[in-house]
């Protein structure tokens, strides 16, 4: 039959027409890098955005011009859009201001972090999520990630009232189209995907997950990951500022896998805990995930097209895999490889597995934790994510040929699809 977009919520539709007059009025305006952070100083009160950081500007001068001459976004889009870099533009500000009143914090330890990554749609976000219920372990919630300014107190972490503000943002896309519950859960006190810390340095893979913007890809896909990571360091050196005692970070993104040499550029004491799963599988999934956000936004994309895309992307991240690994940057001790269907299997023996090639202990209260959040959350209680292979108009021999190394590689099954 083929893939299908879902159905758009009716509001989108009112907001397109423009029948909201005058919000939809302003929604047409271009996106214009100093209109956008006059707005934001006007805001914040603020006007250093970390200019000694001017790296940032060429991502988002990049950025922009993508979405403005080839996103393709109506007013929904446009919308979300404006919106988005608004918010990352006042928390440059905020973080600028953090660390001249507080240089200090420049002086936090991040020791020997551990990275969950693997391909898109493998149990990378899971297995985070289990690794959260650990005391002992930090992991960095979406609301965090999104406003970490000021560092948030460990007496009202799960009371902040930045968990508001960090829900009705990353609920938007559900609103607009709610079948994507079933597809990626989202809340604003999971835990949340490096790359949002990433996009405060107008340098990440999340811009190019929700937009259709190739101009920009193109560029990330070469560009220098390094200060992208440095400021990722700088977000959880703020967010453990009030932290007292030892922290172990725990942080996840399956964007990690373009990037492996900045990352140890950056963390050279970096643990990796890297998911597997047949690749075919992935880009199905992936794809029309992609495809529907894309839709959500009123650019309706080919899923064919956005298969095309994701299968450079993956092959070239399957490929840096293969190279890191071989060239031996981080000890054998310090990588830890898990497969899907063992993971789906049982979860816990995975992550006893992870513990045990770490060094780490796994005691009885995390471990119960782990088991409660798993019951709590069986999987499709949001309902089931269908895709296809078929719907993509690949060549299945010629992408299952390309990533042959990989497989072989990781010993990664192939499955059925």
């Amino acid at each position: 039959m083929g893939w299908t977009p879902p159905q758009r919520a009716a509001w989108t539709e009112t907001l397109v027409a423009g029948d909201i007059p005058p919000l939809t009025d302003d929604l047409d305006r271009p996106f214009v890098a100093e209109v956008l952070i006059g707005e934001a100083r006007g805001r914040t009160g603020l006007t250093d955005l970390g200019e000694g950081d001017p790296d940032f500007r060429e991502g988002l001068d990049r950025l922009l011009y993508s979405l403005e001459h080839e996103a393709n976004l109506d007013r929904v889009g446009r919308w979300w859009a404006h919106t988005w870099v608004a918010r990352l533009l006042d928390v440059r500000l905020q973080i600028a201001r953090y660390v001249q009143d507080d240089p200090g914090v420049l002086d936090e330890a991040i020791e020997r972090p551990i990275f969950v990554t693997g391909g898109p749609r493998t149990g990378t976000s899971i297995l985070h999520a289990l690794l959260a219920q650990d005391p002992a372990n930090r992991v960095p919630t979406t609301w965090e990630f999104l406003r970490p300014v000021p560092p948030p107190e460990p007496r009202t972490r799960a009371v902040d009232p930045r968990i508001a503000l960090a829900e009705r943002e990353i609920r938007f896309i559900t609103a607009a189209v709610p079948v994507m519950d079933a597809i990626h859960d989202k809340s604003g006190t999971l835990p949340k995907e490096c790359i949002s810390a990433h996009a405060l340095a107008f340098r990440s893979e999340d811009f190019t997950g929700q937009f259709a913007i190739p101009g920009y890809a193109a560029w990330l896909a070469e560009c220098d990951m390094r200060p992208a990571y440095t400021y990722h360091r700088l977000v959880l050196q703020i967010l453990q500022r009030r932290t007292p005692g030892d922290t172990r970070w725990v942080l996840k993104s399956p964007a990690h896998l373009l990037t492996l040499d900045a990352l140890v550029d950056v963390y050279p004491d970096a643990r990796l805990a890297v998911t597997h799963r047949d690749p075919l599988t992935v880009l199905a999934s992936l794809s029309s995930l992609i495809a529907t956000i894309h839709h959500a936004y009123g650019n309706p994309s080919d899923i064919r097209d956005v298969a095309r895309t994701q299968t450079d992307l993956w092959c070239t991240a399957y490929d840096r895999l293969t190279a890191f690994r071989d060239a031996g940057r981080i000890a054998e001790s310090d990588w830890h490889d898990s497969a899907y269907a063992d993971f789906m299997r049982d979860p816990i023996a995975v992550v006893r597995e992870l513990y045990a090639t770490f060094g780490l202990d796994l005691d009885g209260e995390a471990e119960r934790r782990m088991r409660d959040h798993l019951a709590a959350r069986p999987q499709g209680r949001h309902g089931r994510h269908t895709y296809s292979f078929d719907d993509l108009g690949l060549d299945r021999a010629g992408i299952r040929s390309r990533l042959t190394d990989y497989q072989k590689r990781f010993r990664v099954p192939t499955e059925e699809i």
